[in-house]
């Protein structure tokens, strides 16, 4: 037994454990003939540092993983980082950047050195950060999405699926970057409100046609002036009745004199400014359905930007030439095309100005109306993004999700909670083409070779590209593939495939994925999709999704609101472990977590608790326990803390298999906070006696055992301090609840803790001394209830400070009664306090109380408090409503015991 410190160091001792756990293969010891389990990490951005949503779903993973190893399995938790093509080669163009050169400097074989060197030396970061946080994964085989292995997994996947019919070359609208020069993916658009306008515009019809008004021109609003360049339709709703004797009729667009029809779409919103919609179908995602739905091809739409959003000429060559080269937006203090688009059409009498009053009530024109506009960025070049027509590589996902949405139909996976299967099949039926292609240097270059006349050659080498093209002059397509492809081989990629190993038949398919619901779409379903088309297979059998980590006031974290929580920070004041444990308790399904400080502290409190219970138990003799089974005892109070381990463990067992965290963690804190540590400690104090010793030992063995998995560093250091152990705790073996539940001494104690909590709760409200003793006489006490007080009257004596028991019906003078089950307990109060001071005291409490609860009331009646008032001080006054009322039932008792 080693003697543990007066004070709980976290720091101390996470390190140390993390390296020993590592250093020792504890994280996936041999098991050859064990049940597998296994899970698969979400793979972070090898350039990402651990932020609040990581340390939330790797915790949640590792409770997992934890309790399953200490079951007994093969438990494997693959680890490994995404190469995240977009974001790394950013890290490494701004050092390029601030060493004077850029990336258009080197050769692509130069710059992609230059990365793997970055990767080597600064690369990785989280991993370090994932170990801080307690996370037990196998290491010793991490995966990189760009790794040897993986890679070609990668390619052999593209090629294979181009084989299969199920992805293709395809012109369509992308979300592109112009910055990076690149189509990025819709999770990587951030949508922002900005300040914006909407302009109305004359666009004449042609061939003298007019509308029924006798108007020879249908008024367009748009957001975007500068893409009215490559308009190629009008859009009206089919039942407008003002426009109805012009649809199919061709109309102008004013500056490039282009003459296209007027369509009929349920697109255009008849409430919603003129009703009329110019379509530009190669610059708005929206206006490119319109357009297909008008008959119009891809290959026929429009593009008039390059991928620098700079003016280019059109296929019909009908931009004038003052627009070309134009950047869209005004910069570096000069017009952009939207400005000289406006500029324009005013000068050509066709702005319709947006008129309001002034402060006098005299009409003013502008040139627009102000609105806010959602407006898309990419979340890490910070410019806006350009709905841009451009050729690009697709997966058929709507073929793939056929296979999926039937695995969750019929069990094969099962999605917890169940309400995100509404999602999951919402957005699985309406699934668009995935955009598999990103115009990078950094990622898994495409193995696709054109020839001359542009046509693609898909094959895993050159040479077998060659082959199929005869032998013909061959350029290799110079994009890279989405991310998101290369981590959707993720739950069998990782086990060795498509070598068919020992591995991937042993831990595939995987037991459980662990994932934020924000990434449903963009990794949980093509993993799915996936795992079914090349392994006949689920990749997981249960899916769980969690939700977001927010501020404390609800709000989503970002880093404009400065609301943004640092694990790593909490992990330096708390440790780890209780910031474990918070994230495990306000796991709730289908609910957010809101952050909290002061829970977090509040679970460090109780890791203090534990390491002070422990210090109890070493003073008093207790060690290690000798065996994994409860000892036989006798007492009570020994049989109710078996009972109630033995009950612990099945509670566990149960929020566990249902993935219930918040649920497993509240049972071993109350267990431990309240059973254990504060009455069955309470109870033990001054019998110390060898039957106690075991039965005290054992309980906090097992202890140790269930809080493990929540609570990893201090159970492993208290574990080794109580005695000398076989093995660490990371590997021992999980309580078995297969002791029958002692319900007689379950009965009996919990009688004995709701008497002195009674007598203790009346003796507070009295103001009764802390040290004096008092007398008890008990009325309509069954046999039972008499041989408890027999056999628990030195517990009472010490506990609630009751000197002496009788049995009668009355008592002179005030005296307090207590109602525990059938009996009556009567506390005499005469020379122990003055019950008149008392009474008065009291009185007077319970009436400024009343006052205070009254006035609350009166608030939360009033209607126009409700309603005006911010809503925390709302919920501020209905707490202390509550609180008031509360105390005041509390008052009246207290008096009401005074008679």
């Amino acid at each position: 037994m080693t003697e543990l410190p007066k004070t709980f160091d976290p720091a101390a001792i996470e390190s140390r454990w993390y390296a020993h756990w590592e250093s020792n293969g504890l994280f996936r010891p041999e098991r050859p003939d064990a049940e597998p389990f296994t899970i698969v990490n979400p793979p972070p951005n090898v350039t990402g540092s651990l932020h609040i949503g990581h340390a939330l779903d790797n915790t949640l993973q590792d409770i997992v993983i934890r309790y399953e190893r200490l079951r007994g399995k093969d438990a494997l938790w693959v680890v490994g980082t995404d190469h995240a093509g977009i974001a790394t080669q950013m890290v490494v163009e701004r050092q390029l950047n601030a060493a004077g050169s850029k990336r258009t400097d080197f050769t692509r074989e130069d710059f992609v050195a230059k990365v793997w060197e970055w990767k080597a030396e600064s690369g990785g970061a989280i991993t370090g950060q994932l170990r801080r946080l307690g996370c037990s994964m196998d290491w010793a085989n991490e995966r990189f999405t760009m790794d040897e292995g993986f890679s070609r997994a990668v390619i052999k996947t593209f090629v294979e699926l181009h084989k299969r019919g199920l992805l293709y070359r395809d012109k369509r609208l992308v979300n592109w970057d112009p910055h990076f020069r690149s189509a990025i993916s819709d999770l990587e658009v951030e949508t922002k409100e900005t300040n914006g306008g909407f302009w109305r515009f004359r666009y004449p019809l042609a061939d003298g046609v007019t509308l029924a008004d006798g108007s020879d021109h249908i008024v367009v609003a748009t957001t975007r002036p500068e893409t009215m360049l490559a308009d190629m339709a009008v859009a009206v709703h089919p039942d407008d009745p003002r426009y109805k004797d012009v649809i199919g009729k061709d109309i102008l667009q004013p500056i490039t004199g282009r003459r296209f029809r007027v369509v009929a779409d349920d697109h255009a919103d008849p409430e919603l400014g003129s009703g009329a919609v110019k379509i530009t179908p190669g610059h708005d995602f929206n206006d490119f359905e319109v357009g297909k739905r008008a008959g119009m091809k891809a290959a026929d739409m429009l593009n008039m930007f390059d991928a620098d959003a700079n003016v280019i000429q059109t296929a019909d060559g009908l931009i004038p030439d003052r627009f070309l080269g134009l950047h869209r937006f005004r910069r570096d203090g000069a017009d952009g095309a939207r400005e000289l688009v406006v500029a324009e059409m005013k000068g050509l009498g066709l702005l319709v100005p947006h008129v309001t009053k002034n402060k006098e009530g005299e009409p003013q024109e502008a040139d627009f109306e102000p609105r806010a506009i959602q407006t898309p960025y990419g979340d890490r070049s910070g410019v806006v993004i350009e709905p841009w027509l451009t050729d690009q590589w697709y997966v058929d996902a709507e073929k793939l999700a056929v296979a999926p949405m039937q695995a969750v139909r019929d069990g094969r996976i099962e999605i917890v909670p169940k309400t995100w299967e509404k999602t999951f099949f919402n957005w699985m039926e309406n699934i668009q083409p995935w955009c598999v292609s990103r115009q990078l240097w950094w990622g898994h270059q495409i193995p696709a070779w054109y020839d001359e006349d542009g046509t693609p050659y898909v094959a895993e080498t050159e040479g077998e590209a060659r082959a199929l093209a005869g032998n013909r002059k061959l350029i290799r397509d110079p994009d890279v593939l989405d991310t998101w492809f290369s981590s959707a081989l993720w739950p069998f990629g990782t086990l060795g495939w498509p070598e068919q190993t020992e591995t991937l038949a042993r831990h595939y398919p995987n037991d459980l994925l662990i994932s934020g619901f924000d990434i449903l779409f963009f990794w949980d379903a093509r993993m799915a999709m996936q795992g079914l088309e090349f392994m006949g297979d689920v990749p997981w059998r249960k899916l769980y999704l969690h939700g977001l980590v927010r501020a404390a006031d609800g709000q989503k974290m970002s880093k404009s609101k400065g609301n943004v929580v640092d694990p790593l920070g909490l992990i330096d004041r708390f440790g780890a472990d209780a910031l474990r444990f918070f994230m495990a308790a306000m796991e709730s399904q289908g609910r957010d977590v809101k952050m909290d400080e002061k829970r977090v502290e509040g679970y460090r409190n109780f890791a203090t608790k534990l390491w002070n219970a422990a210090r109890f138990l070493q003073a008093n003799g207790v060690g290690a326990s000798a065996s994994h089974e409860a000892p036989s005892a006798q007492a009570p109070v020994n049989r109710w803390i078996v009972a109630e381990t033995v009950a612990t463990v099945q509670a566990i067992d149960t929020a566990m298999k249902e993935l219930r965290f918040d649920a497993a963690a509240n049972a071993i804190y109350h267990f431990v906070w309240d059973q254990f540590c504060d009455w069955y400690i309470e109870l033990s104090k001054g019998q110390m006696d060898e039957e106690t010793r075991a039965v005290a030992g054992w309980a906090f063995d097992q202890i140790l055992v269930m809080l493990h998995p929540f609570m990893p560093f201090i159970t492993e250091e208290l574990w080794h301090a109580m005695g000398a152990r076989q093995n660490d705790l990371i590997v021992a073996q999980w309580p078995q609840a297969l002791h029958a539940v002692d319900g007689e001494a379950q009965a009996e104690i919990d009688w004995l803790i709701r008497l002195v909590s009674a007598i203790r709760a009346a003796r507070t409200e009295l103001n009764v001394p802390p040290g004096a003793k008092m007398k008890a006489l008990v009325r309509d006490a069954s046999e039972e209830t008499r041989r408890r007080l027999d056999r628990q009257g030195a517990a009472l004596a010490r506990l609630a400070r009751v000197e002496s028991l009788s049995f009668g019906d009355a008592v002179e003078g005030g005296a307090a009664q207590i109602v525990v089950d059938e009996a009556t307990f009567i506390l005499p109060l005469e020379g122990v306090i003055d019950i008149a001071a008392e009474k008065a005291r009291l009185a007077k409490a319970l009436d400024a109380t009343e006052k205070e609860r009254n006035a609350l009331a009166g608030r939360l009646n009033n209607a126009s408090f409700v309603e005006k008032a911010k809503p925390e001080a709302v919920a501020k006054a209905r707490e202390d409503h509550a609180e008031k009322s509360a105390e005041a039932e509390k008052l009246k008792a207290a008096l009401e015991r005074l008679g």
